[in-house]
């Protein structure tokens, strides 16, 4: 937990330093195929703007999800990886 803590504290510290919001941003996923879970990761950008890309891994058992999407503050997108974390087998790239 400590670790997440710290990660989160570095990249709001970066995400200040580097970036002018309201700024464009992207996000990355990887997620099981399962049509609920990538359903669940797309609900949590379901606020107007968000355009979201899918891909599938060759083998299947994967989907890359990205999404683009105007963010107003580091704070807010913190949030939405925090929300992310929530959902099973999801890694944040």
């Amino acid at each position: 937990m400590e670790d997440r803590i710290a990660f989160y504290k570095k990249l709001k510290e970066n995400l200040n330093q580097d970036t002018i919001f309201p700024s464009k941003y992207l996000y990355k996923f990887i997620v099981p195929s399962d049509e609920v879970k990538i359903k669940q990761v797309e609900d949590l950008f379901d606020f107007g703007g968000a355009v979201i890309n899918k891909n599938v891994s060759k083998t299947g058992k994967f989907t890359s999800v990205s999404i683009h999407i105007i963010m107003t503050s580091a704070d807010d997108v913190i949030e939405k990886y925090m929300a992310a974390e929530k959902i099973e087998g999801i890694i944040s790239l």
